[in-house]
């Protein structure tokens, strides 16, 4: 069944992408809960014309979410947190504490817009977490997790 996602749907695309999904999950997720329309000729007409008048101003967007990812290229990102025996913490480290991190130095995002591999960490060290500014733009961002003084 050919769809058109009136709004972003994880693990499956983005707002105005044409997909190709199972008869059922169209018809009784997406269809009914407002995240798709069937994607009939007129519809894909009256898309490609959107898409069309949308495609300049969507450029600005794209250069804001590209400035704000440039900020983080210099970032140095020290998240800290209470530790246990070794180098394993009391609780974990998510995407929200990244958020919460980067609001602090001046980049405001979303906490749902930043995902970190295993979705937690429960141990001291590097890691990387991808931060989603745009559909186009997605940066990187190395960040420490370093027990916290006592």
């Amino acid at each position: 069944m050919e769809l058109i996602l009136k709004k972003d749907v994880e693990n499956l695309g983005f707002a105005d992408d044409l997909v190709q999904v199972k008869n059922g999950y169209g018809r009784n997720y997406l269809i009914p809960n407002g995240h798709a329309v069937l994607a009939t000729p007129s519809a894909k007409k009256v898309l490609a014309e959107n898409l069309k008048q949308r495609a300049h101003k969507e450029q600005k967007f794209v250069d804001d979410a590209q400035k704000q990812a440039d900020k983080l290229n210099g970032l140095e990102v020290k998240i800290t947190a209470k530790t246990g025996d070794g180098d394993k913490l009391f609780g974990s480290i998510n995407n929200a504490d990244v958020a919460e991190y980067l609001a602090k130095e001046g980049v405001s995002i979303d906490k749902k817009f930043i995902s970190i591999a295993g979705n937690v960490v429960k141990r001291l060290g590097n890691y990387e977490a991808k931060v989603r500014f745009h559909k186009n733009v997605v940066a990187t961002l190395p960040f420490d997790v370093v027990a916290e003084a006592n």
